[in-house]
C-alpha cells in the first residue's frame, strides 16, 4: 500500500485523530463512508416511509449484493453464506441444527470467549477442553467427537489456530469462529463446515452485524427459522427452506447495518491484510524493547497481548484509554491486549509506549 493510499484510508476514520485506536478486536473504528452509507438509508426510510412494496425488495436486494460481498470476502459462494447479527448468533445457528445428544463429545480450547463456549454448553453434548495448540486438540479426540469447536484467532493472545488443517487430519467437522480474524487477515472459509464473521469488529462495519458460512446448508437443520428462511409456507407451519445458507438468516438486519455492513466490507485496502501484519510485529518488537512481557505465539494474527498483574490490568486500560489509547484488558488472566489494524501507524504505536 502506498503511503498516499494509506493516508488518505486512514483519514476515512474520525477517530484516529484524537486516540491511537487499538480495540477492533471489540468493536472496529467507523469510517465516515459506512456512516454515512447508513444515514442515507435511514433518511430515505424518513422520507419515503418503511413499508412500501419497494423499499422491501430495496432491502432484499440489498442483503444479496451483501451476502456476495461477504461470500467473496472469504473465497465461498454466495450461497453458503447465512447473515447473522454477530458471530455468536452464528454459533448459535450451528449447535442448534447439529441437534447433538448426550453421549455426544464437542472439542473446544481454554481460551474461547463466551460467544462460542455459550451456545457449546446449551448443546446437549458434553464439552471437552483442550490446551489451545493442534496437538492438544487432537489429543482429545475420542469416538464420541462430533464437532471442533475453536477460534481461528484466540481472543486471548492472537495465536493462530490451523483450523483447516485439524478438518483434513481428524475429518471431524469444524466451527471456526472467526471474529478475530475476518478483515485481520486473509481468510478462505473452505474446507470448515461452518465460518462465523462478526462485521463490527475488524471489518469496521456497524455493530449488530455478521455472517454464518455454511459448506452444506442441507445438511444442517433449520432449527431457528426466521421469516427468511421459507420460499413458502403452509397453515401448520409447515415449509419449504429456501436454496443455500440463506435459509438460516435469524433476522431482518435494519436495512441502515445492511448498508453500512455492504460499505465497511468495500473499505478493506488492497495490501491492508500484509501492513497490519507488518506492523504487529512492530508493535510486538518495540514493547518488548520497552519492556513489557509480550505474549508471542508461533503462529500469529494481529492482536498484541502482553501480560500484566491481574489485579492492575483494568486500571491500566482506564489510565491508557486517558492518555488517548484504546486499548482493553482481559479480566481474570493478566493480560492487555492491543488490536493492530491496517489502520493503525507508527505514531499510534509510539504514543501506546509512551503512556505505558
Amino acid at each position: 500500500m502506498s503511503s498516499e493510499t494509506f493516508a488518505a484510508a486512514r483519514a476515512g476514520f474520525p477517530v484516529l485523530e484524537r486516540f491511537a485506536y487499538l480495540q477492533a478486536g471489540t468493536v472496529g473504528p467507523l469510517a465516515r463512508d459506512t456512516s454515512e452509507a447508513m444515514r442515507a438509508e435511514e433518511e430515505r426510510g424518513l422520507r419515503e416511509g418503511r413499508g412500501s412494496a419497494a423499499r422491501f425488495e430495496r432491502i432484499l436486494a440489498l442483503r444479496e449484493v451483501l451476502r456476495a460481498a461477504v461470500g467473496e470476502l472469504v473465497d465461498v459462494a454466495p450461497e453458503h453464506v447465512a447473515l447473522t447479527a454477530s458471530t455468536t448468533d452464528g454459533c448459535n445457528i450451528v449447535l442448534a441444527g447439529l441437534d447433538l445428544d448426550e453421549g455426544d463429545e464437542i472439542v473446544t480450547t481454554t481460551d474461547e470467549h463466551f460467544g462460542l463456549l455459550g451456545p457449546l454448553r446449551m448443546s446437549r453434548a458434553t464439552v471437552v477442553v483442550a490446551e489451545p495448540a493442534a496437538e492438544h486438540i487432537a489429543a482429545a479426540i475420542t469416538p464420541r467427537t462430533r464437532l471442533i469447536a475453536v477460534s481461528h484467532v484466540l481472543w486471548t493472545t492472537g495465536a493462530l489456530l490451523p483450523v483447516h488443517e485439524l478438518r483434513s487430519a481428524t475429518g471431524i467437522p469444524v466451527l471456526a469462529d472467526g471474529a478475530q480474524s475476518v478483515g485481520a487477515i486473509p481468510v478462505d472459509a473452505n474446507s470448515v463446515d461452518f465460518y462465523t464473521i462478526s462485521g463490527q469488529k475488524w471489518l469496521c462495519g456497524p455493530e449488530g452485524t455478521g455472517a454464518l458460512v455454511v459448506a452444506d446448508p442441507e445438511a444442517l437443520r433449520v432449527a431457528r427459522p426466521s421469516y427468511l428462511s421459507q420460499r413458502a409456507y403452509a397453515p401448520d407451519g409447515a415449509f419449504e427452506p429456501k436454496e443455500g445458507a440463506a435459509r438460516f438468516d435469524p433476522n431482518l438486519t435494519p436495512h441502515p447495518l445492511t448498508a453500512g455492513f455492504r460499505a465497511a466490507v468495500d473499505a478493506v485496502p488492497p495490501g491492508g491484510y500484509e501492513r497490519a501484519s507488518a506492523l504487529a510485529e512492530r508493535f510486538r518488537d518495540r514493547l518488548r524493547e520497552a519492556g513489557q512481557d509480550v505474549v508471542v505465539p508461533r503462529e500469529r494474527a494481529t492482536l498484541v497481548a502482553w501480560r500484566a498483574p491481574v489485579d492492575e490490568s483494568a486500571a491500566i486500560v482506564r489510565r491508557l484509554t486517558d492518555a488517548g489509547v484504546i486499548v482493553r484488558d482481559l479480566p481474570g488472566r493478566g493480560l492487555v491486549r492491543a488490536s493492530v489494524g491496517w489502520w493503525n501507524d507508527e505514531d499510534d504505536l509510539e504514543r501506546l509506549v509512551a503512556a505505558l
